[in-house]
């Protein structure tokens, strides 16, 4: 019944499509089809993508695609998620704490410069750089076609697929490509109304890197083999004295009905066919961080026996049924208007000056398209770009940065109602602690793990870039709060106890690292930065490092803001999980008093909130970063209610960085304008974010370079312009646009183990479901004199200060709200 119910949206989208025609005016729909039409749920454009990051996405967490939807020469860009540069390596450096006290010294007595290059020369990861992520493979598909006709492309959120459909000589054409989590493949399928109308050349390209290597080092094979496959085989380059030993296997595998197949070299013909389905299946030799013993070739062997097996019905329908199982869990929708019907194109250019809410419902439907498809059990984490790349050197080489990026990618992934799908980053955390004990001993003498701003495939975890950036120690202990939401979202204990000693290796690395600050009874981080942005006066300058040959400015200091506020919330979630354990409650007491020790929450000499222990001057006063606003969000250190004497600080510091700056700033921005309840504000961040820091398919710019943590990130913002769930209760709109006067949201999550749908009409609540996942309490912010119901019957409520209300639940019952 659910493939009936896709073909059938397939047969409307087509039908949409070719009375959509013009390329400039909005499409007239008849009542019926603009009722059947969701804006929330469709990317469309009335033209190919003209450039990689215009390209539609389709990913199973392993395996992604970038499709241009051309109909002269198709490009279907591939990427496989462990395809890293070098190999397993180490880049911990052996006794790099003894010049520790020194660097301390340098930085307590006013001499960053200083302190900066004997960190560089002794405390630096070897190598500094580290590996990076690669494109595998593209697939061009040769139809030879100089114009068409009543063009259009798509994607489809509802169902995952990428689709295409244009007429030449009134035969009408149709591509589909979407990715499958079960089959392990992407599949192509190309279909015509008339038999025998379907002639192409496909060609499967490797990708070599002209700027760092050649034949010798990033050598890859192209064959035709058998009967209708293309093979690609290759090796990692070696990169920075790290030899290249992950190997790879990449094959497309043609099934034409009807018609002719032959193939010449490289070159697989199909002529005159009636349809014909492409695969593209792929693996490495990768096993983990520190094996690459697997056998490439016969993983790829097994997948294609499997898809022998199959048939193309049986495959599309799984993989609908398996990534619908994750994206129809939460349905969001907002006010529809004349803009919503426009492409997607158009859309965003009108975004900041034409009312068209639905474009957010799209933007939050689309990062939760992004995390399905690039994050799965059992696959690596999203990075920098998800699992799309077509660069062999790609912008901050397309890895894992860890100062807001990856966390950013993950922000969304509880309340979206897609838990498991943080189990990749998981995975890594527990990962990085193996080299990170190492760095803590080698780098500190301290006990624990440590981590710093980035890591890659091989889960390296010393500082790297330069002291500039790899003094930020506290990258590790932000990622172990996210261990800590996953609790709070699932009330899972046996999560809990299971990453307990990840959390408590954190903790004891920092109850060795924190040093008394000068004349103050504080505990400090030293050295600290703040990302990324330089301090100015007192010893700070730019300056030139005759190690590197380089202009540097330093963001080294002591004690920066948002150290203390990630310790802050690392050290009470530890204590929580100690005593939700009944475990090291001894220790757990240490923790408590030196996080009284903490630096406190301390007010400029400008009014705004503080970016580090001493009052420093800015060199960018409108930086990029927010990083002292870490505790605002995604922190739970400063609040409207809790810490009311911040908040003025905290809006000057928003005043001064400005509305603009990059794609994942804008998507902070607007999550930090939701915290302060300032929906409008919030919104006119987003749209900015829309109109100048979007590209035409919805993902983030930054720097004139795609990013996927902006796109996840604003998912993150709109959810908490609707639902906040922090601090210990329930708040439904705390921070509603003017513009978002109706809509409903179903099947959001909140903290606490709760499941929520909600709709609401002119601002107001109109109806409330919560469904308990945990049987934990509930609380509800309302000034309404709401009644609750569980099947039918009408059960008690506690009344708290500050109209707060509480009831009992019942895990896996469903509680009904009246009075809204």
């Amino acid at each position: 019944m659910e493939l009936k119910r896709t073909i059938l949206c397939a047969i409307f989208l087509t039908g949409f499509f070719l009375i959509a025609q013009s390329s400039a005016a909005q499409p007239t729909l008849s009542t019926s089809e603009q009722a059947s039409f969701d804006p929330a749920t469709l990317l469309w454009y009335n033209k190919p993508a003209s450039k990689w990051e215009e390209a539609l996405p389709v990913g199973n967490g392993r395996l992604g695609a970038m499709v241009y939807g051309k109909y002269d020469e198709e490009i279907i860009q591939f990427n496989e998620d462990t395809y890293y540069t070098g190999g397993p390596y180490n880049s911990v450096v052996k006794g790099g704490y003894k010049k520790l006290p020194e660097i301390q010294k340098l930085i307590f007595n006013g001499e960053p410069i200083k302190a900066h290059k004997l960190f560089g020369r002794t405390m630096m990861g070897y190598p500094v750089e580290q590996m990076k992520y690669q494109s595998m493979a593209n697939l061009h598909l040769f139809f030879g076609n100089d114009s068409v006709e009543h063009y259009k492309r798509s994607l489809d959120l509802k169902t995952g697929i990428v689709t295409d459909t244009y007429t030449v000589n009134n035969v009408n054409y149709t591509k589909e490509v979407f990715a499958s989590a079960i089959d392990q493949t992407i599949a192509i399928r190309i279909t015509a109304d008339k038999p025998g109308s379907i002639t192409f050349d496909a060609e499967l390209r490797g990708v070599r890197n002209s700027a760092h290597s050649n034949y010798a080092t990033d050598y890859f094979k192209m064959d035709g083999i058998g009967n209708g496959q293309l093979r690609l085989t290759g090796k990692s380059a070696d990169y920075l004295g790290i030899e290249g030993k992950l190997k790879y296997e990449a094959q497309i595998k043609a099934k034409p009905e009807g018609g002719s197949m032959e193939m010449d070299d490289t070159i697989l013909s199909i002529k005159n066919a009636d349809a014909v389905t492409l695969y593209f299946v792929a693996a490495t030799n990768f096993v983990n961080y520190k094996d690459v013993s697997a056998d490439q070739e016969a993983r790829v062997a097994d997948m294609l026996t499997n898809l022998e097996k199959t048939s193309f019905t049986k495959i599309k329908e799984d993989a609908l049924n398996d990534y619908k199982g994750f994206f129809d869990r939460v349905s969001l929708s907002l006010p529809t208007t004349p803009s919503s019907l426009l492409p997607t194109d158009e859309r965003l250019s009108n975004a900041p000056s034409r009312p068209d809410p639905q474009l957010a419902a799209l933007c939050y439907n689309f990062g939760r398209y992004l995390l399905i498809s690039s994050s799965r059990t059992g696959t690596q984490p999203a990075n920098l770009q998800g699992i799309w790349n077509n660069d062999m050197n790609p912008a901050w080489d397309s890895k894992y940065t860890t100062n807001i990026n990856i966390q950013m990618n993950y922000w969304a992934v509880e309340s979206g109602n897609l838990s498991e799908l943080s189990e990749p980053l998981t995975t890594m955390i527990k990962e990085l602690t193996d080299q990170g004990s190492q760095v803590a001993k080698e780098h500190y003498g301290a006990k624990g793990w440590v981590f710093h701003q980035n890591t890659d495939l091989w889960r390296v975890a010393a500082p790297m870039d330069g002291p500039t950036w790899g003094t930020f120690t506290v990258g590790g202990a932000w990622l172990t709060t996210h261990m800590w939401e996953h609790y709070l979202f699932t009330q899972d204990e046996e999560y809990l106890k299971e990453i307990y000693p990840v959390m408590k290796g954190s903790v004891e690395f920092f109850m060795d690292f924190l040093i008394e600050y000068p004349g103050k009874d504080w505990l400090v981080t030293n050295p600290s930065n703040s990302p990324e942005n330089p301090p100015e006066g007192k010893g700070y300058k730019y300056f030139y490092d005759e190690v590197t040959g380089m202009y540097y400015f330093t963001t080294i200091a002591a004690g920066s803001t948002i150290d203390m506020q990630v310790l802050k919330d690392l050290f009470s979630y530890y204590a929580s999980a100690t005593d939700i354990l009944d475990v090291d409650a001894d220790f757990a007491k240490k923790v408590a008093e030196a996080r009284k020790r903490l630096v406190p929450s301390q007010i400029g000499k400008d009014g705004t909130l503080q970016e580090w222990t001493e009052d420093y001057g800015q060199m960018e006063k409108n930086h990029r970063h927010a990083s002292h606003l870490y505790g605002l969000y995604p922190g739970k250190v400063i609040s409207v209610n809790q810490t009311p004497e911040l908040i003025e600080p905290v809006k000057k510091v928003l005043e001064l960085r400005g509305d603009g700056a990059s794609g994942w700033s804008r998507a902070w921005k607007t999550n930090l304008w939701a915290r302060l309840g300032d929906g409008d504000r919030a919104n006119k961040v987003f749209k900015g974010y829309l109109k100048e820091q979007c590209f035409p398919s919805l993902f983030a710019i930054c720097s004139r370079q795609f990013q996927v943590d902006g796109s996840l990130g604003v998912a993150a913002g709109i959810t908490e312009m609707l639902l906040q769930s922090h601090e210990g209760y329930i708040d439904l709109l705390p921070a509603l646009p003017s513009e978002w006067e109706n809509g409903h949201f179903d099947g959001v999550c909140a903290r606490g183990g709760f499941e929520l749908d909600f709709s609401w009409k002119n601002k107001t609540l109109t109806s409330l479901e919560i469904l308990s996942k945990a049987g934990m309490p509930c609380k509800l912010k309302t000034t309404k004199k709401i009644k609750v119901y569980s099947d039918g019957k009408q059960i008690p409520v506690k009344k708290h200060k500050n109209n707060i209300i509480e009831f009992k639940t019942t895990k896996g019952k469903t509680y009904t709200m009246s009075g809204l």
